[in-house]
This record gives structure tokens, sequence and C-alpha cells, in this order.
């Protein structure tokens, strides 16, 4: 069984404080009562989720960031959610987490999270990170354990561990649910598909490129 870092609870008192929402300024809207617990079942259509009637404890609790996820992927790298939908009691409260662990020379894709600014205090290893700005400019850093780096809500930015042993850092967001938009797999692994026309022009590649691509990032068959 994997250890839990002696990090952990520092990092996760860290980060949710330096996320919390002010009165004025909020990744999720101002919640209007004192708690709103998600109704993961509700057939209602709501700008987060419906309230549930019945709340208890386990409402407000996760452990699913004390150890280690598997790895054992093509990019080397998983993430583990706490967002609304692992943790009801996050429901209107614009605060969520994830873990995120990587293999040696494991890659978190470069991504973008459209809800939410996120900051990564690093648990062990050290990390290539970097997110580019709406200006193209690439703002990026070497980080270990125990350094925070923060990527603005929406820009691109990745992370990639160098080193010959695994990294893992936890990540905080101002969102129940900040979403990830992965630019791979949002261009050629869209459903429908993108049309081939489209990416051959946008990235001045061929057809076979473009399709090589896409069958790569395909879902696998079971």
């Amino acid at each position: 069984m994997a250890m839990v870092s002696p990090l952990l609870p520092c990092a996760v008192m860290a980060l949710l404080v330096s996320v919390l929402p002010s009165p004025t300024v909020a990744g999720d809207p101002d919640l209007l009562q004192d708690i709103c617990v998600a109704d993961l079942t509700s057939g209602v259509k709501v700008n987060g989720f419906a309230c549930k009637a019945t709340v208890t404890e386990d409402d407000f609790y996760f452990k699913g960031l004390g150890a280690a996820g598997n790895t054992n992927n093509t990019y080397g790298s998983v993430v583990t959610g706490a967002n609304v939908e692992k943790v009801p009691g996050l429901n209107t409260l614009g605060v969520s987490m994830s873990r995120i662990d990587y293999a040696p020379g494991g890659l978190n894709a470069p991504h973008t999270h459209p809800r939410a600014t996120e900051m990564v205090f690093v648990l062990q290893g050290a990390l290539d990170v970097g997110f580019i700005t709406t200006g193209n400019k690439l703002i990026s850093k070497t980080i270990a354990a125990g350094d925070v780096f923060v990527f603005p809500r929406g820009l691109v930015h990745f992370q990639k561990n160098n080193g010959d042993g695994p990294a893992s850092v936890i990540s905080a967001f101002n969102s129940q649910f900040p979403g990830t938009q992965s630019l791979a797999m949002t261009l050629f692994g869209a459903t429908p598909a993108v049309p081939n026309n489209v990416l051959t022009k946008a990235f001045q590649v061929g057809t076979k490129e473009v399709e090589k691509i896409k069958s790569r990032l395909a879902p696998k068959k079971t």
C-alpha cells in the first residue's frame, strides 16, 4: 500500500486557503445558503447540481488522494479528482482538488481548465511545467518537492516528469468542477470527428498523418 506523504496535510491546507473564494472574486457563483449537497441522481438541470434533501457526513468526505494512482498508460500519468462528483458537499462552494501521479518520463499532456485557475504543490519528485499565454509566450519552470506553481484559468498548460523516479502533486482549483480539455483528444478524438480537412489545414499536415493520430487516440475496444 502506498505511503501518504508527510507533506500532504500541509499541502491540502495551504492550497485550500489559497483558492477559497472571497466575497467579491470567485471562480464559481457565490453560494446562497450554508450547504447545497449535490444530488447526482437528479434529473433537474441547473448551473451546478440540484440540492438533495438528506445530508450525511460522507457527503463532505473523500479519502482518494492519499495513495498514488496507476500510471500504467500511454502518457505515464494519472489524475485522481476530488471534485463535486466525488465530494457532493462541494456543490456551490467553488473549490476542488486533485492528485496527479507521474511515472518516470510521464506527461500530463497539454490541456486547459475552462472554469478554474489551478495551483499545484509538489509532493514528490521534480517536474518541468509551463503554460502558454494568449500572446503565444511560454512561461515555464522546473519545480521540485515543496514548490508551488500556478496555471491561470483557461490557458494551455502541461507537466512533465523528466526524472528517473515517480513524481506527484496536489492540485487545487477555484471551481467545484473545473473541467479539462486535452488538446489532442479534443481535436483528434472528438465525437463526431472534427473533419480531416479542418485538421490538415490547421496543422499543415496530410490526411494520412491526421488519420494516424486519430487511430492512436481512439478508445480501446474491449
